[in-house]
């Protein structure tokens, strides 16, 4: 069973977004959301529309509005920050709203998702035991 494509295109730029790049010798991965985001405004303003896109998917894919009304706020909350003078960016570091937002949709879909998902976990199971005797 494959994940629909609204949930790999949004996986993809959540990626890009929060963790595409990963710092030599620290453990932080930080992605487009900081860097644009550093520039005044304008940055995280661009970065909104960016996170709307995810939102988009999330309908689009049939992820429940209250599920969506969580991952509203969650790109409300990073946008907002983005306005407090360095202290907003580096929170932006470590709230990855967009990262968040793909779990939500995630989850859902894993739930909605779980009797087929084990199915065909136990038919590849078998086939596996199978080849291996």
């Amino acid at each position: 069973m494959r994940a629909p494509n609204e949930l790999l295109k949004a996986q993809k730029l959540a990626n890009l977004l929060d963790t595409a790049i990963k710092l030599p010798f620290i453990p932080i991965r930080l992605g487009l959301d900081f860097l644009i985001g550093l520039v005044p405004v304008i940055g995280d303003t661009v970065m909104l529309l960016a996170s709307i896109r995810i939102l988009y998917l999330a309908k689009k894919m049939g992820v429940p509005a209250p599920l969506r009304k969580a991952m509203l706020r969650n790109s409300v909350i990073d946008y907002g920050l983005g306005f407090i003078p360095l202290a907003g960016d580096v929170v932006d570091l470590f709230f990855k709203a967009n990262q968040r937002n793909v779990r939500i949709m995630e989850k859902w879909w894993v739930s909605e998702n779980k009797a087929k998902i084990d199915q065909d976990a136990a038919v590849k199971l078998s086939a596996w035991q199978a080849s291996d005797d």
